[in-house]
């Protein structure tokens, strides 16, 4: 499974490149508007500092508006990646973006269905927000599991991105199920780290060691 980070934030972005633990990053607007400034500049700094995939975010409602604003985001970084809804117009944009080999990842997914629509359009990316359904009473993972088996009853090589994660069960949850990347905040990178039976067992060899270098 690829890690990519959810941020805008190039400290974040450092501290875990330091790590080894992401392959891209993913943006939105409310991230970019978190750091302040020029958010055009921001996101072009991101674009140098990540080797792999960036997610950039379409503003736009009409498909013509976001081809419009795909061709202008694409200008920041040949890893750019444009990140589309899911809804009718993203649709027609997406396959128009497929055409012209800019690459897409369909936000605000919520249904297997809906996914299926996107892969069909010519989407790389589809992001189930497993979050946002859990917090309204539905099962995320269901909905990831579903996509899977879809996409892989007929071959289908849209990537399958679990968005929205509040969690390391949401991380774990969605490698078990195979989903081919994970969008993680800086925090949920943290807490995979950790595990208080990793923080016992340094402490008691840590404390061993002095007692043998008394």
């Amino acid at each position: 499974m690829e890690f990519f980070l959810d941020t805008a934030s190039l400290d974040e972005i450092a501290a875990a490149r330091k790590q080894g633990l992401i392959d891209g990053v993913t943006t939105n607007p409310t991230l970019l508007s978190r750091e302040g400034g020029d958010w055009q500049e921001q996101a072009r700094k991101i674009c140098d500092t990540v080797d792999g995939p960036v997610s950039l975010e379409v503003v736009g409602t009409k498909a013509e508006d976001m081809v419009r604003e795909a061709e202008h985001l694409v200008t920041f970084g040949n890893n750019v990646v444009v990140k589309i809804p899911m809804i009718a117009e993203g649709l027609v944009a997406t396959r128009e973006l497929e055409a012209r080999g800019i690459r897409t990842n369909v936000t605000l997914v919520f249904s297997a269905m809906q996914a299926l629509l996107a892969a069909k359009a010519g989407a790389t990316y589809v992001s189930p927000f497993v979050g946002r359904l859990d917090g309204i009473g539905q099962s995320g993972m269901e909905v990831v599991s579903q996509i899977r088996t879809i996409f892989d009853n007929y071959g289908m090589n849209t990537k399958i991105l679990v968005a929205s994660v509040r969690s390391p069960n949401h991380v774990l949850e969605g490698a078990l199920l195979g989903a081919d990347v994970a969008t993680v905040p800086y925090k949920v990178i943290t807490q995979l780290t950790q595990h208080p039976l990793t923080d016992s067992g340094l402490e008691a060899f840590l404390n061993d060691w002095k007692k043998l270098t008394e």
